[in-house]
């Protein structure tokens, strides 16, 4: 097999994460990453989170099956959750897959694609749950960074640039919430030792990184699974040593469940100078009674309360959601009951689902089923109230000044400057025109970046602003 590969990425932060982790560890091994028409191995890191992300999934490969006829050699491997759940059903349905690996597969991926390079006929399937977090050999080392993996943007926006990193501090998850495949095609939670997270984040900011962003399907229980063996350091405590890491600019985290918030991770938002003003704090639904039939162990009362504390300790924390319509018994009113926390919180933004049964869930169970067509109408009324309350959020900030961290070349270009694409501490998009030598080009000096902009006006999304300092 010639050595030459591509990563397709589906799904969460923590896909583009394990994406980006493989890609340097396939390029410190001798592979070459590249444009999908010179690729001879395809992997496609996948979602199943919901049935959309999956038939995505197979979509894909039957393209590459079509792409395949005009490369006899081509092979992809199968990674990701997908994986995980349908395993090696993925050889009989498609032959040119020969290697399928699990979340904690991962690890071993490396290995045996090498092994198959040397072997054409060979198969391999890494789907193993196991005991602990399996650490990845380090390819932190490699001299530059590795082309960012493609990505489908159906669950959100990767963010990802030179002087960004993502870390994993945990994998898998213990809720069960009804609806969720997570704990299936993931394993039960696995914190990593604080002291691997720690040097990891140390080694990405030595080699660059101005922002980190701390993953896991839930951080705010990091820890709870290790005992006496993490030396009693919780989520608050690994968050406040990271922050004090020389030279990180910005620290982020994602995902949290509510129910497991601690108050010292709230005070840390008004006490931690570089942790960015930005939380994603999934509510799924409004109504107790759907929140009871979701498994959720969090109320109306007890979310309101800490987006409360939330906002004491810190008054311009951005907050976004997850919100899922549609959900087995979801009434009118439990609908309704929806769009008033939407309005009570004020979202900045959320990614808006209508319910999909997931295999092997416990909602899979539950009735009565909301009809296609009246969970497809709630969506729309949710998605036009979370534009409408996005809109009025950005239009509040035209006039302020902010400190933005350029990622890429910007989409929009017009005459009297180029545009560049980078976040605000709260996360959101920001189109900078820039006007001063070095801004042509994604290969460009200025790509991980901070520069001084004026917000200038609100669009739909995102926002456009005008450069007030030279970029540092």
């Amino acid at each position: 097999m010639d050595k030459t590969f591509h990563i397709i990425t589906f799904g969460c932060q923590m896909n583009v994460g394990d994406s980006d982790w493989l890609a340097r560890a396939l390029v410190s091994r001798g592979w070459r990453q590249t444009p999908e028409e010179d690729a001879w191995l395809f992997v496609v890191n996948t979602c199943s989170v919901r049935d959309k992300p999956e038939q995505k999934v197979y979509s894909e490969l039957g393209r590459l099956a079509q792409h395949r006829k005009g490369k006899p050699g081509l092979t992809a491997a199968v990674g990701g959750c997908v994986a995980q759940q349908i395993g090696r059903g993925f050889f009989e349905r498609f032959p040119f897959v020969r290697l399928v690996f699990g979340s904690d597969g991962i690890a071993g991926a490396p290995d045996a694609l090498d092994e198959l390079a040397e072997n054409p006929a060979g198969r391999i399937a890494l789907l193993d749950f196991l005991g602990a977090y399996p650490e990845r050999e380090d390819v932190l080392t490699l001299s530059t960074r590795t082309p960012a993996p493609a990505f489908d943007a159906d669950l959100g926006e990767p963010e990802a640039g030179p002087a960004q990193a993502f870390v994993n501090i945990m994998q898998g998850c213990d809720n069960f919430c009804a609806y969720c495949i997570v704990p299936y095609t993931r394993g039960r939670q696995k914190s990593r030792q604080p002291e691997a997270v720690l040097a990891e984040c140390r080694t990405r900011v030595e080699q660059g990184a101005r922002e980190v962003t701390l993953l896991g399907q839930n951080v705010n229980s990091f820890g709870q699974d290790l005992g006496a063996d993490g030396a009693g350091v919780g989520f608050a405590g690994l968050l406040r040593q990271v922050a004090a890491i020389p030279g990180l600019v910005r620290l982020r985290f994602t995902t949290s469940h509510p129910k497991d918030i601690d108050p010292a991770v709230i005070r840390a938002f008004g006490e931690l100078e570089n942790l960015c003003p930005a939380l994603h704090l999934p509510l799924q639904a409004g109504s107790d009674e759907i929140l009871r039939r979701m498994g959720r162990k969090v109320d109306r009362a007890r979310y309101l309360a800490i987006v409360q504390a939330l906002r004491a300790a810190r008054p311009d924390l951005a907050l976004t959601t997850d919100l899922i319509v549609g959900f087995p018994g979801e009434t009118e009113d439990d609908f309704l009951q929806t769009l008033d926390m939407m309005e009570r919180v004020r979202f900045e933004s959320s990614f808006s689902f209508r319910y999909s049964d997931r295999p092997g869930v416990a909602a899979a169970r539950l009735r009565p089923k909301v009809p296609e067509e009246v969970g497809q109408e709630r969506l729309l009324r949710l998605q036009s109230l979370q534009n409408g309350i996005t809109k009025e959020s950005l239009k509040a900030l035209e006039g302020c000044e902010t400190d933005v961290l350029l990622e890429a070349p910007s989409r929009r270009q017009d005459e009297g400057g180029h545009f560049w694409r980078g976040r605000d501490p709260g996360g959101r998009v920001v189109n900078v025109r820039l006007s001063g030598a070095g801004a042509e080009g994604s290969g460009s000096p200025l790509c991980g970046r901070m520069v001084r902009v004026r917000i200038v006006e609100a669009k739909n999304h995102s926002l456009l602003g005008e450069e007030v300092g030279l970029p540092w």
